[in-house]
């Protein structure tokens, strides 16, 4: 059955104008006959008009012509005998009442003359009422029409009011539980204590406590911070807030600092209850940076009315806030302290066992076989985020439908892991025979060298198939660690210049090929040397401004003296560990030619094939451990069956 068509605004400007074409044709007026001014004056003359009707209002006047003249002054013959009615517009009432005056004296006109005032409300109507009815109308129309696109809670009108939406538990299709937040056990628990201060409050307040205020939720993106107040939000026996930062900001001068002012009111009224706003340093931006002429005064007065309804003069009471943002360094130091925001909660990225929970909670709805392990997709993805993990997942499912199986297997979610770290492999893509070969050689350099030194990431895997930009990657293993020793990161950028270092070595000649490789390096070697404070020149100094909140920013905290020691201290060590670099590559040089060939040949390479070549490495830690476990699962082929662990960034842009 074909589906209807609904009625639509374009309908109701049809029959308007259709309206105006039909009034514009038709006149009210009866049978009367439109003549000229001058044909009423010869008929008066001639003794034809038996009556006058006069309107003032109009300067029309309405004669009453006699039969036989009908045709004379009209065209057309009454029929029936009876008298024809003409209508014309004088030019002024006095003058035609003077001429009607003579012709009675002369005798030419007998009848009876009478005057009236008429009131033409359809013209009324027409021409004053109806334009005035059609423009509220479309004002209506588009006051709906802009409350239905996030206008406010009430149009045009209530532009100024919030619209935070409130969470109705009873109602709730999709309610999320604590139960459905994996992980983040740390930040989970003090958000639950968050929903015993509503439920019951007594049992704080018995000994004198306060309860908080409001909370913080800090941490990355994608960690969990909007599903914990999801999760709130269905814990919750009390009404629930929620708005985003961007609801505040408005075009309009004033609107943000009233919204803020209607959402505390609702919340008054309905308390105890929970207010989250979320992307809260939209409007919590530090005030007074970069003031210029295109500051935004209405963002700071927003900022300056928030603080006013969170901690003012004012009693808030029975209201809590529950705000979430990626970025606390930019947020106002006021809008930070206590007293507003009581606690900051750390939402941090998932360890190896809350990985597997997250795990867990979205392989629920997948078909899965006996081959997934949930243990080892937990060791093949540190660094990754709750979304990140359902993303894998998500993506998992897909390719195992795109090859037509009837469950998900494990080297789906690790082809999945593949396609979203290193991005979707290009096979089609024309590299010559030269290209290929030196791809091969750069990234047998990566491996030989992080192969040799003791500090650096086990690696899993190289490839040189296209991905996404990068023309070549390799995947390594990293030990989940909280210290960084100064020796890990001078291995790492020795490890990130064995790519440009074998092209030297074997072939002469640069290329662009290790744009990424030289960016990587050069950070972590500044980081080395003004962050960590780890250089023989500049020990124990660190430059880092870990709170963002560095209000004389205007110059470097600096010398220009200090600024040229730090750059060549960067410079000495890029230049050391190249040279550490050409220095192991001369001295494998055989084996490093072996992986090269290896990698032409079959455009992939794994762990075992390095322990092959080179033999295992001297230094066991647990990485490797969990490597070996890895390595065990993995094919090696002529294609990239796998990809086992995500690369710190891919080692070619070009």
């Amino acid at each position: 059955m074909e589906k209807r068509k609904g009625f639509g605004i374009y309908w109701i400007y049809l029959a308007i104008a259709i309206f105006f074409i039909v009034i514009s044709f038709w006149t009210p007026g009866g049978s009367s006959k439109e003549v000229p001014y001058s044909k009423l004056v010869k008929a008066v003359r001639s003794g034809c008009v038996k009556n006058v009707e006069i309107d003032i209002s109009n300067r029309t006047a309405k004669a009453e012509l006699d039969p036989e003249c009908a045709k004379t002054y009209t065209g057309h013959q009454s029929a029936d005998g009876n008298p024809v009615n003409i209508t014309t517009t004088i030019p002024a009432v006095d003058e035609f009442s003077k001429f009607l005056s003579e012709m009675k004296e002369e005798g030419n006109f007998t009848g009876e003359e009478s005057y009236k005032e008429s009131h033409d409300y359809w013209n009324v109507f027409l021409f004053s009422v109806l334009p005035f009815a059609i423009l509220i109308l479309f004002f209506v129309y588009m006051n709906r029409r802009m409350t239905g696109n996030g206008g406010g809670g009430g149009g045009i009108f209530n532009v100024g009011k919030s619209n935070a939406k409130i969470f109705d538990k009873s109602k709730a299709e999709h309610k999320v539980t604590f139960a459905d937040v994996a992980g983040l056990e740390g930040a989970k628990q003090e958000v639950e204590e968050i929903v015993h201060f509503l439920k019951n409050p007594k049992k704080y307040t018995a000994l004198g406590g306060k309860i908080p205020k409001g909370a913080l939720l800090v941490g990355p993106p994608g960690t969990g911070k909007t599903l914990l107040a999801k999760a709130v939000a269905g814990e919750a026996d009390v009404p629930f807030f929620s708005m985003s930062g961007s609801d505040f900001v408005e075009m309009f001068v004033g609107v943000g600092a009233s919204r803020v002012r209607d959402l505390f009111h609702q919340a008054k009224e309905k308390a105890p209850c929970i207010v989250f706003i979320d992307e809260i340093d939209a409007i919590g931006r530090a005030r007074g940076k970069n003031a210029s002429f295109n500051s935004n005064d209405e963002r700071e007065n927003t900022l300056n009315q928030l603080l006013t309804e969170m901690d003012g003069f004012g009693s808030n009471s029975g209201v809590i806030i529950l705000a979430a943002t990626n970025r606390a360094e930019i947020l106002d130091k006021a809008l930070m302290r206590a007293g507003r925001f009581d606690r900051q909660i750390h939402v941090e990225l998932p360890d190896l066992n809350e990985r597997k929970a997250i795990f867990n909670v979205h392989l629920k709805p997948i078909k899965i076989d006996s081959s997934v392990d949930v243990d080892f997709l937990a060791r093949q993805t540190p660094g990754f985020s709750g979304a990140d993990i359902a993303n894998v997942c998500n993506e998992s499912a897909l390719i195992a439908a795109r090859k037509e199986k009837t469950s998900v297997t494990k080297q789906d979610f690790l082809d999945a892991v593949d396609r979203i770290i290193g991005g979707l492999e290009k096979k089609t893509k024309i590299i010559t025979a030269e290209e290929k070969k030196n791809i091969a050689y750069h990234e047998a350099g990566h491996a030989t060298i992080s192969w040799h030194l003791q500090y650096a990431d086990p690696l899993v895997k190289v490839t040189i198939v296209p991905r996404g930009q990068a023309l070549g990657a390799a995947w390594y293993l990293p030990e989940e660690r909280q210290l960084t020793s100064q020796q890990y990161i001078l291995d790492k950028i020795c490890s990130l210049l064995g790519g440009r270092a074998a092209e030297e070595i074997f072939f002469g000649i640069l290329d662009t090929g290790a744009l990424s490789d030289l960016e990587q390096a050069t950070r972590r070697a500044y980081a080395l040397v003004t962050y960590f404070g780890m250089s023989d020149k500049l020990k124990n100094i660190s430059f880092y401004d870990s709170t963002g909140q560095n209000e004389y920013g205007f110059t470097k905290p600096y010398s220009e003296a200090t600024a040229q020691m730090i750059d060549d201290e960067v410079k000495r060590i890029i230049n050391e560990q190249y040279e550490r670099a050409k220095d192991i590559l001369i001295q494998y040089k055989e084996g490093h030619n072996r992986i090269a060939q290896i990698l032409i040949d079959k455009e992939v390479l794994f762990a075992e094939d390095l322990e092959n070549v080179f033999g295992k490495r001297p230094w066991a830690s647990r990485a490797e451990e969990l490597l070996d476990d890895a390595s065990n699962s993995l094919v090696t082929d002529s294609e990239p069956k796998s990809l086992t662990q995500a690369p710190d960034e891919p080692q070619d842009n070009n």
